[in-house]
Order: structure tokens, then sequence, then C-alpha cells
């Protein structure tokens, strides 16, 4: 009986993990299927965001049909949300992650990585006449930033004690700070500060120096070495070519850093 109770068990078990999807699409598996599922940001703008037309648009949108364009398969895009977007690949609703993900450990243990595609950083900007190429630089100036932001925390740490600085309650306001003149300098996020420059201000922000670097990665499922080497390959070759950098302009006005 009881031997009888574990075979039934066993062929539960085994008709179950069948009919489950297989979490490990290689690369070959993506390009027999000829599409390729790629999550993606849809209110994250200039990473993702919705068109009038309700189409998706922006950076990491341009990065996955150029990943797709490259592999020779057509592109599936996946709304995703920052909390949803590793389950949505460990569980194979999608072959790739292209969303602003950063890398750290913990994400680290349960997916892989490929090289950097876009920057994503916390910084000092100020216009091309104010002088700052460190954070001693800022003593006498006036410094405005979002209140409770990393950058916030982070520069307050460090910052001169007779540099002024002025908190506003969110992005907008520091934004409105910048181009009002209230403010010289403003530490923030480089999406922020193509927000500013989407406007052509006459005193346009520049980096300065970076307060905290975390560049954007795509993910994809673990022991998929072949997938992850032509993702790899192509981001790489878009960098030498200057495609990836003619999307940084098109989505974060600037060009894409030297080092990423």
């Amino acid at each position: 009986m009881l031997r009888r109770s574990f075979l039934i068990l066993a062929a539960t078990f085994a008709l179950g993990a069948a009919s489950m999807p297989d979490a490990r699409a290689e690369l070959a598996d993506v390009t027999s299927r000829g599409t390729i599922r790629i999550a993606v940001p849809q209110d994250f703008p200039p990473f993702g965001s919705v068109s009038l037309d309700m189409a998706p648009q922006g950076y990491d949108i341009d990065v996955a049909k150029l990943i797709a364009e490259k592999l020779g398969v057509k592109v599936e895009l996946t709304p995703v949300t920052s909390a949803n977007r590793i389950p949505f690949l460990q569980t194979n609703k999608v072959d790739l992650v292209i969303s602003s993900l950063g890398k750290n450990p913990d994400r680290e243990k349960v997916i892989d990585f490929s090289v950097p595609y876009a920057p994503f950083f916390n910084g000092v900007f100020a216009p091309d006449t104010v002088a700052v190429s460190k954070v001693e630089d800022l003593a006498g100036k006036t410094v405005g930033v979002t209140r409770g932001s990393v950058e916030d925390l982070e520069l307050t740490k460090i910052i001169p004690s007779d540099a002024t600085v002025k908190r506003y309650d969110n992005n907008n306001g520091t934004i409105s700070a910048f181009l009002s003149g209230q403010v010289q300098v403003v530490a923030t996020g480089n999406v922020v500060a193509a927000a500013i420059l989407e406007k052509n201000p006459p005193k346009k922000p520049q980096l300065k120096f970076l307060i905290k670097n975390s560049p954007c990665y795509v993910g994809m499922n673990k022991e998929q070495p072949a997938l992850k080497a032509r993702i790899d390959e192509i981001l790489t070759a878009a960098k030498s070519d200057g495609a990836l950098n003619a999307i940084a302009q098109k989505w974060l006005k600037t060009d894409l850093p030297k080092d990423l």
C-alpha cells in the first residue's frame, strides 16, 4: 500500500514537472521560436513609458528592439514593475529583463547579468560656468536636492558646512529651482538631469562628479552561457558602433559615459 502511494505520488510529480515550462530558455530555443520575450518598464521614463498612441517607448524599449533585431527574431514586450520583473524571469514568463535593472550581490545569487548597457547614477550637476569638480568645491554654493532621496542622504554626509542646501519635496521642485536660478547646483539622478535638458534651458546641467553609480544591466536566468555571451556581444558591438550612444542621446540627452 505504501509502495503504491509512493508510485502515484512520483507519477503525479513527473506529470507536473513535464507540464512546467522550461525556465532555462537558451539561445537556440529563442532563435528556433523566432521570438524573444523581454520584460520592460512602462512607468519609468525615460527608460520606459507609454506614448499617446499607447505604444511602449523609452531607452529600455529601444535596447530590447536592438537586441531582437541583432538576434534576427521578433520582440515580445511584457510590461513589468520593479517588484515583479525578476519573478517574471524566474517563472519563464520572459527570456530577458531590460528594465533599468541594477546589479547587487543578492540579485547575483539568483540571476545573471549582461555587461552594462545604460548609465544610472546620482551626481552633482551644474552649468559649465560653475566651477565644481569635487565635493569641497560646493563650499559657499547653493545646492538643490530632493528631500529624502539617495543623493540627499549621501550628500548630507560629506557636503561642506558652509554650503547652503535647499531641499524640495519632489523632483519637479528640484527641477524648477534649477531652471529659475534659485540654486546654482543640483544633486540628483541622471534621469532627472535628462528631464531638465528636455526643457532646453539656457543653463544646461552638466555632470560635475558622481555621488553613487549603479548602471543598468540586462537580466537573464542562470546557466544560459550561449544567451549571455550573445547578449554581451550585441551590447559591446552597439557601444563600439555608436548605436547605444544614439539611444542615450535620444532619451538621456547625453553621451554614454566612456567607462560604461
